[in-house]
């Protein structure tokens, strides 16, 4: 069973894993918008991940005999000065997620909550991957500076990304 200190530490991550996906939808209408359907499509996939998340959270919560309670997403920006710089945002953005798990972590461990510290232990894991993947995007775009040619190509290959929608089903 959730204490309540926990099962509200794991609400307010519900928030925010919503929050994600619905910050990634942003990105994802901004580069729409600049004509990047490859960056779009990127982002779409990112979103349906980042709701996965959130369900896993979703169910742990009911798991361990919580109550999930939903809050209030605030709503995402939704311009940025340049594609890099949207893509640094979502960087600082995956930053500041790790820090909020890793401070779960803590939480769970300085309640001796050890179920809770072995479910995020795969999304301890997971936030490395997400800042690596956002990291590489980031340097490959500064790489790319003002080459239509090389956003073009990078468009392309991250068209190449699967999005699976289903994906939040198959997880709740």
């Amino acid at each position: 069973m959730l204490s309540e200190k926990m099962e509200a530490a794991l609400n307010e991550q519900i928030k925010w894993e919503f929050y994600s996906a619905y910050l990634y939808l942003s990105m994802a209408a901004y580069f729409e918008n600049l004509g990047l359907e490859g960056f779009s499509h990127w982002m779409k996939a990112q979103a349906a991940e980042e709701t996965m998340h959130a369900m896993k959270f979703y169910r742990f919560v009911h798991e361990r005999g919580g109550r999930v309670r939903l809050q209030e997403i605030p709503m995402p920006p939704e311009d940025w000065d340049s594609p890099l710089a949207c893509l640094e945002y979502a960087l600082n953005h995956e930053q500041e997620v790790s820090r909020r798990i890793n401070a779960l972590m803590s939480a769970a461990k300085e309640e001796g909550d050890h179920a809770t510290e072995i479910f995020l232990q795969w999304f301890v894991s997971e936030q490395v991957e997400e800042e690596d993947s956002f990291g590489r995007l980031v340097n490959q775009m500064k790489l790319v500076k003002d080459s239509p040619q090389g956003l073009f190509h990078l468009d392309r290959e991250l068209a190449a990304r699967p999005l699976d929608l289903n994906l939040m089903a198959q997880e709740a």
